[in-house]
């Protein structure tokens, strides 16, 4: 008989890895709270560890937000469909340059109460119960500027990877060299000043 909701609920604070984009970062810092999508994140949950039976707690974590990381990709890619739709929509009647998504993955670290283990999506899968306030976000990871256009590339092919293609898993493989750089929480505005 399958586990219910209330019995896969985790009852202790738990370290989430929420995917997010650059305009949902300035949305944690203009809201004071951010929301994940479809309350999806990840973590080091007990099927993470069952699958990797030899990691230990920083390793099954980095293999926790590289997931938050690729998911990342997902949002930028419908970041960048929505901006394609809206050029399409809008013709060449401004002359201005398209607005599309800044490529650089980001995710949000953040210790939180009452996430339900969500094994049937996937190992490292929580939903959360709810909204995440500032006070809970323990880091921010994004890319630097250098990843950009890696990252460009791979968000093009994003969905050939999740179904399989050999050469777009490669593409992936170029974005995710490169590691995410760590900002506190209260370093976030000023990162976004930057950008």
């Amino acid at each position: 008989m399958p586990a219910s909701s209330e019995s896969s609920r985790v009852s202790k604070k738990l370290r989430v890895y929420v995917p997010a984009t650059v305009p949902m970062l300035r949305e944690l810092v203009a809201d004071r709270e951010i929301r994940a999508l479809n309350d999806t994140a990840f973590a080091v949950t007990p099927a993470l560890r069952e699958a990797y039976a030899s990691g230990d707690d920083e390793e099954l974590a980095e293999v926790a937000m590289a997931e938050a990381a690729r998911a990342s990709l997902r949002l930028l890619a419908e970041e960048q469909a929505a901006a394609d739709l809206r050029d399409d929509d809008a013709g060449d009647e401004s002359g201005a340059a398209p607005a599309g998504p800044v490529f650089r993955r980001a995710v949000i670290a953040a210790d939180v109460d009452g996430a339900t283990l969500r094994p049937d999506l996937d190992d490292a899968v929580v939903r959360l119960s709810g909204p995440i306030p500032y006070d809970r976000i323990a880091s921010i990871h994004v890319d630097l500027a250098e990843a950009e256009p890696e990252v460009a590339k791979a968000v093009e092919v994003i969905d050939a990877a999740d179904m399989g293609d050999a050469d777009a898993e490669f593409v992936l493989g170029d974005a995710e060299d490169h590691q995410l750089a760590w900002y506190a929480a209260q370093e976030l505005p000023f990162l976004l000043d930057l950008l």
